[in-house]
């Protein structure tokens, strides 16, 4: 394995996680949000309001199916569960870590959810994207890491400490690096 590829709810922290780690582990980072947004030349909540839901997860899917990428960790937007094809893809060269936060913690965390872009299906409110996704995100998960009240620096030494439980992937991944 490659990729950590950081998965979760929108608030839970991937990005800002995220970098923390790339720059802990000597890693490359992708925000697939900025892929998005880099490829379109538009703002998710743009695409999500001009285009639709429907239009936003297939451009997602073919960004995301873009990639390729060596020692990167990779921050996925809240909706990329939704895809079973760019999860293959992200899974087949990367250990998938769910960012784990509460539904409390998800609505405390999210202040700007009109521009965010979150993908919210018409008449969907967020405990109901909530409770759809978590599924998702636990279906995906190699590692969960309960990420809720606690500093992203914390949260970067659990991940990491999980991710050596998990058959000692990060010793080999910076193995690989070192190559």
């Amino acid at each position: 394995m490659n990729n950590i590829v950081l998965i979760g709810l929108p608030g839970s922290g991937k990005s800002t996680l995220g970098v923390i780690l790339a720059k802990t582990l000597g890693f490359r980072f992708i925000d697939t949000d900025i892929v998005i947004q880099e490829h379109t030349g538009k703002l998710l909540q743009d695409i999500i309001d001009n285009s639709g839901v429907n239009d936003f997860l297939k451009v997602e899917e073919a960004c995301i199916l873009s990639l390729e990428c060596i020692h990167t960790v990779i921050a996925t937007g809240g909706s990329v569960v939704y895809s079973i094809r760019a999860m293959q893809h992200l899974k087949s060269d990367g250990i998938t870590i769910y960012l784990e936060i509460s539904f409390d913690e998800m609505v405390k965390r999210l202040k700007n959810i009109i521009t965010r872009g979150v993908v919210l299906e018409p008449g969907q409110n967020l405990r109901d994207m909530y409770d759809q996704r978590i599924p998702l995100y636990e279906k995906y998960a190699d590692i969960r890491v309960d990420c809720s009240d606690e500093a992203f620096e914390i949260v970067v030494e659990k991940v990491i400490m999980k991710i050596r439980e998990n058959n000692g992937l990060l010793c080999d991944m910076k193995q690989d690096q070192s190559t």
